[in-house]
């Protein structure tokens, strides 16, 4: 048998149906006996939606009013009803089993599904297997109109079927006319036989992810602005009643290893992926999901792995995974075992366990922990923040995505500054200044993708980077020191800005585009030190002097601005200095900046013409020199980097109320430099302003 259905929402009708997250509102349903051809009674159900604010669409199609849907059932009662009847009505049939038949998929795949599950009950099994009318209609009369341009009224005037739709309610029209439809595919000319229904997957699979595997582009896509604490169920949660492929939710990570609110979604079909597009800004929680297409390469690079021991420990499916960071680095397995306890017992023992290391075998603090149900992995959540040794511990939890790009990318990593022998010949990179005035002859670059770096932009550029002036590309970073998506790059002449802006705007950079617009070295600067540039004109800087981000690089070197001696303090030479001896002075020798071998093969290529400016973050590790060499360029002429060399230190995330006894409590034991402890710098008042705003501290 089958049971006829359909339904309306109180937003969009037909092909929208579903993409506006609107409430169902109206259920028509018929048992059909595909064999003796009887029907059942017709039943037409109100539903009472949460928000009764109907579309003009659903007005004008339906018929309904919020005053009458205010009197219905809401929907769980209405889906027990709906069991209810078409158990009593099979039996007046003398029949006992049934599945649902409905005017394609819209209905139970981005109606119903995702409305139960927000509302959080759970639909019978009916509701995970059923026929869609329009490919069992396409199957019978391949002449007829492709699937997803077929109509309730389209099919039904190819058959010739006279029925006239203002002759009934709303959705009653539907349902008769479609168990017409049903009766002429049985026919004696068709003899159309029911045989393989739509299935809706009960619950996402978890699994590993070859990157050998080929997988479509036209399956994938990525949803953006997740709250950082998802999983892949609440994923899978979000997209019910469709079916991603097993393993195919890929939680994305920053370069620091945690999530960016972002994620892969690899579905089983394209047909499956398009309706995901159709959720995009639909909700989760309070935030809204923006959903676009992916390929198959970007998901690989994020979900596919080859490590034999990742593999091993993903062996073991359907398992729950858990995240614990900040372990102890002493950490071992019994230790973990321990924390854990009995009430929530490991999968496996230490087989359960996974543990992250660097390349060079130290470990991260990182692991990732089995658990073989829903249960034992509640029980270890509440651990959350506990304390272990000396150190309180944060679990999350993880997916086998996450843990191939965690694992894979701390195997396949170097280190930033390498342990290399006696470095090559110093590099002393020459003084560079700020563009400032009113020409036009520097660029905005604005949409960047935030893993964007310096060559990135110089491939962007194309043939126009001959026309850069030296260390002309200048990154604008957030209050936090991270890349904010826009740039700003120095041109010779104003005519080669105008020419870049009029050939690279709206030009794509990885999957984004880029917008170019021209502007002076006075916008830029404006931009540079806390200001904003927009179509209303330039914003001052919140205050008089420019927001340092972060002040680990170097300021700007306007003297009107800061002090000679705090912008020495922020040469990228500064980062790490030779140490203080006792009988340093004023005429010490400078610190001499020297870059490993191994970056220097790397980078110097493009890093000699484009380096880092003061605001942006620097792509080469420097290394102190050795004492020798430091000697030996202490006859070169040049400007001393620092009136006295130190080592400097910098604290990120103090507190905004955090005053200088807090400052010198915090390193009691260590020894400062004589003389500074008046304000940890020996500064001016207006330097000493820069270098004390909340939050960051540089201290010598």
């Amino acid at each position: 048998s089958l049971v006829v259905l359909f339904g309306a929402t109180a937003g969009a009708y037909g092909a929208k149906l579903g993409s506006d997250e609107r409430e169902l509102i109206l259920l028509v349903w018929q048992v059909v006996d595909l064999h003796s051809k009887k029907v059942g009674t017709l039943h037409k159900s109100l539903v009472k939606a949460d928000n009764l604010d109907l579309s003009d669409q659903c007005r004008e199609v339906s018929g309904l009013t919020p005053e009458g849907l205010g009197k219905a059932e809401p929907l769980d009662r209405v889906l027990q009803q709906f069991s209810q009847l078409v158990s009593s009505d099979l039996k007046v049939l003398g029949r006992s089993s049934y599945t649902l038949c409905s005017d394609g998929q819209l209905l139970i795949r981005q109606v119903l599904h995702p409305e139960t599950s927000k509302k959080n009950f759970l639909l019978s099994d009916c509701f995970y297997s059923f026929y869609d009318l329009r490919k069992e209609f396409h199957t019978c009369y391949p002449s007829s109109a492709a699937v997803k341009d077929q109509t309730i009224k389209t099919m039904a005037e190819y058959l010739g079927l006279g029925t006239d739709e203002a002759e009934e309610d709303f959705g009653v029209w539907q349902v008769k006319t479609m168990v017409a439809i049903i009766f002429s595919m049985l026919s004696e000319g068709c003899n159309h036989v029911f045989t393989e229904p739509e299935t809706v997957k009960y619950k996402y699979e978890t699994g590993p992810c070859s990157k050998s595997e080929t997988v479509d582009s036209e399956t994938v896509i990525r949803a953006r602005g997740l709250p950082w604490q998802s999983s892949d169920q609440d994923i899978a949660r979000f997209f019910k009643g469709l079916n991603i492929a097993k393993g195919g939710v890929a939680l994305c990570l920053n370069s620091q290893g945690r999530r960016n609110g972002e994620a892969l979604v690899r579905f089983v079909n394209s047909e499956q992926r398009d309706l995901a597009l159709e959720r995009h800004k639909h909700h989760m929680g309070s935030r809204y999901i923006e959903v676009y297409k992916a390929t198959g390469e970007e998901f690989l690079k994020i979900a596919g792995g080859t490590s034999n021991e990742v593999a091993q420990f993903l062996s073991k499916e359907n398992q729950v995974i858990i995240r614990m960071r900040g372990l102890p680095f002493t950490a071992t397995q019994e230790d973990v075992l321990g924390f854990l306890g009995s009430e929530c017992p490991v999968t496996g023992g230490k087989e359960g366990l996974l543990f992250v290391k660097y390349p060079d075998g130290r470990p991260t603090g990182d692991a990732f922990v089995l658990f073989s149900c829903e249960e034992y992995a509640q029980n270890a959540l509440k651990k959350h923040k506990e304390i272990l040794g000396k150190r309180y511990i944060e679990l999350f939890r993880s997916t086998a995505a996450e843990v191939q790009q965690v694992v894979l990318n701390r195997y396949m990593s170097t280190p930033l500054i390498p342990t290399l022998p006696t470095p090559i010949i110093p590099v002393i990179p020459p003084p560079y200044t700020i563009a400032t005035g009113s020409i036009r002859d520097c660029v905005r670059l604005r949409g960047l993708p935030y893993t964007a770096g310096i060559d990135d932009i110089l491939e962007f550029m194309g043939d126009a980077t001959g026309d850069i002036k030296p260390h002309g590309v200048h990154m604008v970073l957030n209050q936090q020191g991270r890349p904010s998506g826009d740039a700003f790059i120095q041109m010779k002449s104003a005519d080669k800005a105008f020419m870049v802006a009029q050939k690279c705007h709206k030009k794509m950079m990885k999957d984004r585009y880029v917008e170019v617009f021209q502007c002076s070295g006075e916008e830029m600067n404006f931009v540079l030190m806390g200001g904003t540039l927009n179509r209303s004109g330039l914003s001052p800087p919140p205050c008089k002097l420019p927001c340092l981000s972060p002040p680990a690089y170097a300021a700007f070197q306007t003297a009107a601005v800061i002090p000679a001696e705090a912008a020495a303090l922020y040469q990228p030479q500064a980062l790490l200095p030779t140490t203080r001896t006792p009988q340093a002075s004023a005429a010490a020798p400078p610190t001499v900046t020297y870059y490993p071998a191994q970056a220097a093969q790397l980078y110097m290529n493009y890093t000699a013409y484009y380096p880092s400016p003061p605001v942006s973050p620097t792509t080469v590790g420097y290394l102190a020199a050795p004492p020798g060499a430091v000697a030996a360029a202490a006859t070169a002429t040049h400007t001393p980097i620092l009136p006295q060399p130190g080592a400097l230190v910098r604290m990120q995330g103090l507190p905004y109320n955090t005053g200088m006894k807090e400052i010198l409590s915090f390193f009691q034991g260590y020894q400062y430099a004589p003389d500074d402890y008046n304000g940890l710098i020996q500064l001016s008042d207006q330097a000493r302003s820069v270098l004390q705003a909340p939050k960051e501290w540089v201290c010598l």
